[in-house]
């Protein structure tokens, strides 16, 4: 565009499509052509910023994700003062990719919608693996913030759960009560109550700040002598005692790590282990010997010997001199082993001849068999193995098998020990606290490559596993009480007795009020095999073939699909398309079918309610009708308010709702709050049933009642009355067993431990975040 040179030299521009001028400063103007900038140009400039602009996002994206490893609190128990999973850590752990930059209250909403069949409150705190399990560390607050500014780091482990207990127990949470993971020493006792010369080394578990003194308490000794490891000596193991006046310091004041050793010494100094310069001394001689036991079935003069050893003796040396002693065949000395036995009296597995005393892990003053049979070599694992799930102590059976066998043959050669033959078993590992763990799923792997060490515990269950990728799903029927459920060619199903499979139900009395939120009827089908890749529609249709299901369903869209949880239908699986797998639903889950007599395909937004009427001056509920409410304009209890509104025709204002909790017999009615506002803030409370107090989630019960024709606040029913007694009796019997347990507990201590001193009462200042 031209332009016209002012008399400084500055540049004015006039108006033109072609060229420009300027001046140079000398009071002239020059011309200078330049023609304008091309639109390729242009747009090629934006190219180079778009293709700028998006690399800078890929990689703004990948350096603000983060993956949390979310430990539900429901499939955890706590157990020997730490928390472990029920069933098994992938079960109990999900995994979480989010962007730090986002809120915690946007983490917690996103837990909310991933766990669907969450009911009550739900907090997150941060927990950390330590050697006794999992330690709840500190609760996350204040929901406004970022999870970088609370920092939360990559492959942080989050802890749900209600805040207060898990399980019905107290969980203690915070670093000064993190867990010791502690190796306690005592002399044995005999059945007379006099000590012996053995040394008993177990693990227990204190918090940190517990008093040392607890000690006493937990091995049920009334009185003694504490003495702890000192690490930092030289030149062997050395000990100290503690001062009778330091028995209330803590065990972290006392400086005490997980892994640390505790001896208990009894009071009685006649026979016990005492210190001497804090070496390891008793009173009849330095305790360098093992005892060796004659198990070789084999008679011989005497049942026992001592053998004098070091640690590093090797065991061929012990076996050979025990049969010497024990006056026993020389031939024995080919075809036996040394097996540690347990303060159970459980022989363990065999220890190789060529360990030393201290590489096999063998403490002074063990006890040890002399058993029949070679020890497994380098290659070899020596196994216990079980029948069925229900293992008592004792009954486990012994093979000897090479590492590099499969998990199919080392199958096979257990059935054939135990007289057993087919092909609908499989294998699974003992866990921790012996229950049935994992199973064993690849058949072809080896035992080596699945991390299976010699003393592990195999359990022999009936059931053939699925192929690998697959799942075993047992399929359940549900019939709801209703008129939108009655089937024309099953009506009488549920109030009858089944014959072809297992039922839970609830029946009522026919021609009574129904109080249907509280039946639930479940018909087991039978057991399908499917691929984790499949669809929800394509285990719909495989369902609808099994021979148990005696009536046609026109097509998978008329069936409803539910996991089974604490027997009754849990979440509400959607989607006809969504594969297996994205739905996490584990190698237990047990799934139900309800049937529609419509076509159903549920939205995200979707959300299926169990409706109720309340009968007036009967205390009871009409049959439940089905709702279903878009919540895509929020969780609002105005909205759910008009919905159900209008499926009965009544005017929004002459009803109210109540959400029912079936686990406490209670109706908590659904009022608006966006009137209540905050103090500190004072601002309104966003209007959210997805969140406290009411969880709502699908399949919840919904009680309506009209207020044209019934005017009162009560929801509660005649089954509610029963119910609610009847916990009180559960409750009241638990109450009596724990006092009970804890006056036996006193009378075996018999130590009255000193009451502690009530601290200074203090103001306390709570802050409730809010929950977006």
């Amino acid at each position: 565009m031209p332009c016209r040179a002012t008399q400084d030299g500055r540049v004015m521009v006039e108006s033109s499509d072609e060229t420009w001028s300027t001046g140079g400063g000398n009071g002239k103007p020059l011309q200078y052509s330049c023609h304008r900038n091309p639109m390729n140009s242009v747009k090629r400039q934006k190219d180079m910023t778009l293709q700028d602009t998006l690399p800078r996002a890929e990689c703004d994206s990948t350096n603000n994700t983060i993956e949390l490893h979310l430990h539900l609190g429901p499939h955890y128990h706590f157990f020997n003062g730490a928390l472990h999973p029920v069933v098994s850590q992938t079960e109990s752990m999900w995994d979480l990719t989010f962007d730090k930059r986002k809120t915690l209250g946007d983490l917690r909403q996103s837990i909310f919608q991933l766990l669907e069949f969450w009911e009550g409150d739900m907090v997150l705190s941060v927990a950390k693996f330590v050697p006794a399990g999992l330690h709840v560390c500190q609760t996350l607050n204040g929901d406004d913030l970022a999870l970088c500014e609370i920092e939360i780091t990559d492959g942080e482990d989050i802890f749900v759960w209600n805040g207060v207990e898990v399980g019905g127990i107290q969980i203690p949470t915070g670093s000064d009560c993190e867990p010791l993971l502690l190796n306690v020493l005592h002399v044995a006792t005999s059945s007379e109550g006099e000590e012996c010369q053995q040394l008993i080394e177990s693990p227990h578990v204190f918090p940190s700040n517990a008093e040392i003194g607890t000690v006493f308490t937990a091995l049920a000794i009334p009185e003694g002598v504490i003495l702890i490891n000192n690490t930092e000596s030289r030149g062997g193991e050395s000990w100290i005692t503690i001062p009778k006046e330091d028995l209330k310091k803590t065990f972290r004041e006392q400086g005490l790590r997980n892994g640390s050793s505790v001896l208990i010494q009894g009071s009685n100094n006649g026979n016990s282990l005492l210190t001497k310069q804090g070496k390891w001394i008793d009173t009849v001689n330095e305790i360098n010997w093992l005892q060796v036991k004659n198990l070789s079935q084999l008679e011989s003069e005497e049942e026992q010997v001592k053998i004098s050893a070091t640690l590093n003796t090797v065991v061929f040396d012990i076996r050979i001199k025990a049969i010497k002693e024990l006056k026993l065949l020389k031939e024995l000395a080919e075809n036996s082993c040394l097996r540690p036995i347990d303060r159970n009296g459980k022989l363990l597995c065999p220890v190789p001849d060529r360990c030393t005393l201290k590489e096999a892990g063998l403490k002074m003053g063990s006890s040890l068999g002399l058993c029949p049979g070679k020890a497994p070599t380098s290659s070899q694992l020596f196994l216990f193995f079980a029948l069925g799930s229900d293992v008592h102590p004792g009954t486990e059976m012994e093979i000897v098998v090479e590492e590099t066998i499969s998990v199919r043959d080392c199958l096979q050669i257990m059935l054939n020990k135990c007289g057993l033959t087919g092909e609908t078993w499989h294998l699974r590992k003992m866990d921790w606290c012996f229950e049935a763990g994992e199973p064993l799923c690849e058949e072809d792997a080896k035992l080596k490559e699945l991390m299976i060490c010699s003393g592990d515990t195999l359990l022999l269950i009936e059931g053939k596993l699925p192929p690998l990728g697959f799942l075993t799903v047992p399929i359940w029927w549900y019939q709801p009480q209703g008129p939108l459920h009655h089937w024309k060619d099953h009506q009488d199903q549920t109030n009858c007795t089944l014959s072809q499979g297992s039922v839970w139900k609830a029946s009522s009395t026919p021609g009574a009020p129904s109080d249907a939120h509280a039946e639930v009827s479940l018909w087991y089908l039978g057991d399908l095999e499917i691929s984790e890749d499949a669809t929800l529609g394509e285990l719909k249709s495989q369902a609808m073939t099994l021979p148990s299901l005696e009536f046609s369903i026109p097509s998978p869209a008329f069936l409803r699909a539910w996991t089974v949880e604490n027997k009754r239908p849990g979440r509400l699986l959607r989607g006809h398309q969504q594969q297996l797998k994205e739905y996490k639903l584990g190698k237990r889950t047990e799934i139900c079918l309800e049937p529609l007599q419509k076509e159903e395909n549920l939205g995200p937004w979707d959300v299926l309610l169990r409706t109720q009427m309340r009968l007036p001056g009967k205390r009871a509920y009409g049959l439940p009708v089905d709702v279903l409410w878009d919540t895509a304009r929020g969780w609002t209890a105005s909205s759910l308010r008009q919905r159900v509104a209008d499926v009965y025709s009544l005017p929004v204002e002459k009803i109210e709702i109540a959400k029912y909790f079936p686990d406490k017999f209670a109706w908590l009615p659904v009022s608006s709050w966006n009137q209540q506002t905050t103090k500190r803030k004072k601002k309104k409370k966003q209007d959210n049933l997805q969140g406290a107090p009411y969880y709502l989630k699908d399949g919840d019960t919904i009680g309506v009642k009209n207020l044209l024709v019934e005017d009162d606040d009560d929801f509660s029913s005649v089954r509610d009355d029963i119910g609610r007694e009847k916990l009180k009796e559960v409750a009241l019997g638990k109450r009596k067993s724990r006092e009970a347990l804890r006056a036996q507990s006193s009378d075996v201590s018999s130590v009255e431990m000193p009451a502690q001193a009530r601290g200074p009462e203090a103001s306390l200042s709570i802050h409730v975040g809010s929950f977006r």
